[in-house]
């Protein structure tokens, strides 16, 4: 099984609604941070040492909406999005990818999503085609095209990161806390595959962490982030990525620190 596939549901059609919270984090601080949390947390067998890498191609329209809905703080908004698990070097026609549209709802999260390959999901977004799908994946597939071909979206940015991610357990199960470093991205050459350059779009040193629950944050992971000191914040991958490579000026959440010119990753790093 691929890393990071251990949301998997039995139907390719997959759904959740959630409550998210963002904790940006000093890289050093990780460390520590992940050992308190192995105490209480099962570390997601996905993962690995080193974590998995997740690479997404966002879509949005040439006036950029979705990425102003997000600023503007609409209590509804969405994004549409493929995403990929894994080396991104790897991936092929045939490999699998997720075709989601994750969504705000005031302050739920809702993410849906359907598994196909690669090259359907281009088929999908990109040339608007209606793919196989099954019946309990009809609405979802319509709706996709439906956004697609009104909006006519196109793909704006990719961002990509290593995941180190955490699951509750007992009386914390639907809990899960993930932390995200070595956030890059790149505004073209929008293949997952492709042999492109990409730019730090939140300085290196820093982390994401993440935490998600179905209904509640138990007691105590706010007392541990209290102890911690740890400030919650409003960052979007996808609005950073848009913000670092100019497409939009920057935001009031727009992570300070990368007007510096973090150097490009190398294109042979996954």
């Amino acid at each position: 099984m691929d890393p990071g596939h251990a949301l998997r549901a039995p139907s390719r059609l997959h759904a959740f609604n959630r409550y998210e919270i963002k904790y940006l984090v000093d890289a050093d601080r990780m460390d520590g941070l992940r050992a308190d949390l192995e105490a209480r947390l099962d570390r997601d067998a996905h993962s690995g040492p080193e974590g998995y890498s997740i690479w997404s191609v966002y879509y949005d329209t040439r006036q950029l909406r979705f990425y102003w809905e997000k600023i503007e703080g609409l209590r509804f908004r969405r994004k549409l999005r493929i995403r990929h698990y894994g080396d991104r070097f790897a991936i092929g026609a045939d490999s699998p990818v997720f075709v989601e549209i994750k969504q705000r709802v005031n302050r739920v999260t809702q993410k849906r999503r359907v598994r196909m390959r690669y090259r359907d999901a281009l088929r999908l977004c990109d040339g608007r085609e209606r793919v196989e799908h099954s019946a309990d994946e009809a609405p979802f597939i319509d709706e996709v095209l439906d956004l697609t071909s009104r909006l006519d979206l196109r793909a704006t940015a990719i961002t990509g990161y290593q995941r180190h991610a955490y699951l509750g357990r007992g009386a914390d199960v639907g809990l899960r806390v993930t932390f995200d470093q070595r956030v890059r991205g790149r505004d073209r050459d929008f293949g997952l595959g492709a042999p492109a350059e990409n730019r730090f779009i939140i300085p290196p040193h820093k982390v994401v962490m993440e935490v998600k629950a179905n209904e509640r944050v138990p007691y105590w992971l706010t007392d541990l982030t209290a102890s911690r000191e740890l400030q919650v914040v409003r960052v979007s991958k996808y609005c950073q990525s848009v913000e670092a490579h100019g497409r939009a000026p920057r935001s009031v959440f727009h992570v300070p620190g990368h007007d510096v010119q973090f150097p490009l990753t190398k294109a042979p790093t996954p």
